[in-house]
C-alpha cells in the first residue's frame, strides 16, 4: 500500500512539473531560432550553420514543447491547477510558433527553384557595375548572369516577372524609377541617367542578407521600357525573395505612373 501511494505521489509530482518542462523546452527552441541570425551577424558562424543546423533543432524542440504541453493539458489538467494550465498553454503556443518558422521556410524552399538571380529580361539582363567590387571573394555570388541555366527555371517558376512599358519619355521614366526605388527603402548605390542605370541594395530583416538590384530604363517606341534585376550576394536559393522584390517594385512603379502619368 505504501509503495502504491509513493508511486502515485511521484506521478502527480511529475505531472505538476510537465508545464514547466514544456515551457523550458519552448524557450530553448526560441533561443536556438534566434541564435542563428544573431551568431551570423556577429561572425560566430556561417549562415548555413544557422539555417541548416540551428533552425532544424529549433523545430525539433518546438515540436517537443508541443507534445509535452499537450500531454500536460490533456492528461494532467486536474493535477496542474490553473497556474500549470496557463504555463502549458503558453508553452504550447510558443512551441508551435517556433516550430512553424522552420516549417514555413522549408515549404517555401521546396516551392521555388534553387536560384538567386531574377530579372525581367533573362535574354539581356540589366548589368551590375557599381556593386562589382562588393561581389568578390569566396562564397559570394558573382554578378555574371548564368544565362539559360537559370532563365528556364525562372520562366517556369515566375512567368509573371516581366518588364514595365510606359508611355512617357525615358528621362521621366528614369526619375520615377529612381524615386520609387528610394520609396522602397533601398540603399541607392549608383545613378547613371546617361545609360539609364540605377543600382541599389536591400537587406533582409532576419539574417541581414544583402541583395543587389539594378534597374535599366530605355526607350521603347514612343515610350520607355523598365527592366529590373535582383540578385542575392550569398546563398544558392533565395527562397523567392528576389522575385517578390521585383514584383513589389514593378507594382509600386506601375501605381506611380498610374497616379502621376
Amino acid at each position: 500500500m505504501t509503495a502504491l501511494t509513493s508511486s502515485s505521489s511521484v506521478k502527480r509530482s511529475l505531472m505538476r512539473h510537465l508545464p514547466v518542462l514544456a515551457l523550458a523546452v519552448a524557450v530553448m527552441a526560441a533561443v536556438l531560432l534566434a541564435l542563428g541570425p544573431i551568431g551570423w551577424r556577429l561572425g560566430w558562424w556561417h549562415f548555413r550553420f544557422g539555417l541548416q543546423t540551428l533552425m532544424p533543432w529549433a523545430a525539433y524542440l518546438g515540436i517537443a514543447a508541443l507534445i509535452v504541453s499537450a500531454f500536460a493539458l490533456l492528461l494532467g489538467r486536474s493535477r496542474i491547477a490553473w497556474r500549470g494550465t496557463a504555463i502549458a498553454v503558453v508553452a504550447f503556443a510558443a512551441g508551435g510558433l517556433v516550430a512553424y518558422v522552420p516549417w514555413h521556410y522549408n515549404q517555401i524552399r521546396q516551392s521555388v527553384p534553387p536560384i538567386h538571380d531574377i530579372t525581367t529580361d533573362p535574354d539581356n539582363p540589366p548589368a551590375f557595375v557599381a556593386v562589382m567590387p562588393l561581389r568578390q571573394g569566396e562564397g559570394v555570388n558573382p554578378v555574371i548572369y548564368e544565362g539559360s541555366k537559370i532563365a528556364e527555371q525562372q520562366r517556369r517558376a515566375y512567368p509573371d516577372i516581366a518588364p514595365l512599358t510606359v508611355g512617357v519619355a525615358p528621362d521621366t521614366a528614369f526619375n520615377r524609377a529612381l524615386e520609387t526605388a528610394r520609396r522602397m527603402g533601398w540603399t541607392i548605390m549608383a545613378v547613371d541617367e546617361a545609360t539609364g542605370r540605377i543600382e541599389a541594395s536591400d537587406r533582409s530583416r532576419w539574417y541581414g542578407f544583402t541583395d543587389d538590384v539594378t534597374i535599366r530604363v530605355g526607350a521603347a517606341g514612343s515610350g520607355s521600357r523598365i527592366d529590373v534585376r535582383s540578385s542575392s550576394r550569398l546563398g544558392r536559393s533565395d527562397f523567392g525573395v528576389n522575385a517578390a522584390r521585383i514584383r513589389a517594385y514593378i507594382a509600386a512603379l506601375g501605381a506611380a505612373f498610374g497616379n502621376q502619368g
